[in-house]
C-alpha cells in the first residue's frame, strides 16, 4: 500500500471520528465528554466547527483520535478477559472509564 493511500485512510479516519464526536456530543453532551475523554471547552469548539472547518482539520496526517487505554496490560486485560460475553463488555467500559479519571491532576476533578 503506497504512502498516499495510508494517508487517504488517516484523513478518512479523521472525518469520521470528528462527524462522530459532533453528533455524539449534540445528542448526549456529558456522555459524549466522557466517552470521547475531552473536556468542555473542547466539547464547545468541536460542536461549532462547520463542514469546511471539520475537513480542514481532517486533513491531517495524524490520527487525532488515540488509544484511551495507554498501558499494555490494561488493553491485554480488556483483550483477553476469560469472562462470559455479557461481562466482558461491561468489564471493559468499567477499565476504560477508569483511565480517565486517573489522569486527572488533584484539584481539577468535581
Amino acid at each position: 500500500m503506497s504512502q498516499t493511500s495510508f494517508l487517504d485512510e488517516i484523513q478518512e479516519i479523521n472525518l469520521a471520528y470528528l462527524l462522530l464526536a459532533q453528533r455524539l456530543l449534540v445528542e448526549d453532551r456529558e456522555a459524549a465528554m466522557f466517552r470521547l475523554k475531552i473536556d468542555s471547552e473542547l466539547a464547545d469548539l468541536l460542536v461549532s466547527l462547520n463542514a469546511r472547518q471539520l475537513t480542514k482539520l481532517a486533513r491531517n496526517n495524524q490520527l487525532i483520535c488515540r488509544f484511551s487505554q495507554t498501558s499494555v496490560h490494561q488493553l491485554r486485560v480488556i483483550t483477553q478477559n476469560p469472562r462470559d460475553q455479557g461481562l466482558s463488555g461491561l468489564h471493559a467500559s468499567l477499565l476504560s472509564a477508569r483511565e480517565a479519571f486517573e489522569e486527572l491532576p488533584v484539584g481539577e476533578s468535581e
